[in-house]
């Protein structure tokens, strides 16, 4: 009888195999990607982007961001060392850290990353939820930096949602997908803790309204 697969052998397998399975996996698919001018107009002014995706999306992740030198922010778990292994060669800056592993270094360097005019990603609601309800982490981060806020999301005609705390959304090679960034989102400077409150409250109903009427289209 096999046993488990060790950690050692899990990882192999994720190095040699992770990328190619995913690149295959996603160039199979129809997609469709809205909003680009979003991100476009906000590269050309070289303004910081701080992209939120729920943690129930970020299946598309690894495959939809690779070769724009973006910083990931991941975390430091076990699900988080696989989207490492995934990501790395594929473009990214990626940075280890979480919103219940707070490390001082990954904030400052996202700090340092979004006033030079870079793009970071946060997981606003990971990496243990509650589900869709937004931590205050990239509010304040464009709050210290005047970078703008950069919602995305995706969806699928043959959606697969596993039974877990954030109904993480998978697809079956060969789908429909849609793809989309919401408008960028401005945070006001200088707020002090209520006014960051009522920016993260804002934030989050957009954030899931936008989600789920794009859920809706397919």
């Amino acid at each position: 009888m096999i046993g488990p697969m060790s950690p050692r052998a899990r990882n192999w397998l994720i190095d040699r195999l992770g990328r190619p399975v995913i690149w295959l996996w996603f160039k199979s698919t129809r997609m469709k990607l809205e909003g680009e001018e979003h991100v476009e107009k906000l590269r050309t002014t070289r303004r910081g982007i701080v992209h939120i995706i729920w943690h129930g999306k970020i299946f598309m992740v690894p495959y939809f961001y690779r070769k724009r030198n973006i910083m990931p922010l991941v975390s430091p778990s076990q699900d988080g060392e696989i989207a490492a292994r995934v990501m790395d060669g594929w473009g990214y800056k990626i940075l280890r850290g979480s919103g219940s592993h707070f490390m001082k270094d990954a904030w400052l360097a996202m700090i340092e990353e979004l006033k030079a005019g870079g793009e970071v990603i946060i997981i606003p609601d990971g990496p243990k939820g509650p589900d869709r309800k937004l931590k205050m982490g990239c509010v304040r981060l464009a709050a210290d930096t005047g970078a703008a806020i950069l919602p995305f999301s995706f969806t699928t005609n043959r959606k697969k949602v596993l039974t877990s705390w954030d109904r993480f959304l998978m697809f079956p090679p060969f789908a429909r997908v849609l793809c989309a960034y919401g408008e960028p989102i401005d945070v006001p400077p200088g707020l002090d803790a209520a006014g960051l409150e009522r920016e993260r409250e804002r934030i989050e109903e957009v954030f899931v309204r936008f989600d789920a009427d794009l859920d809706r289209r397919l």
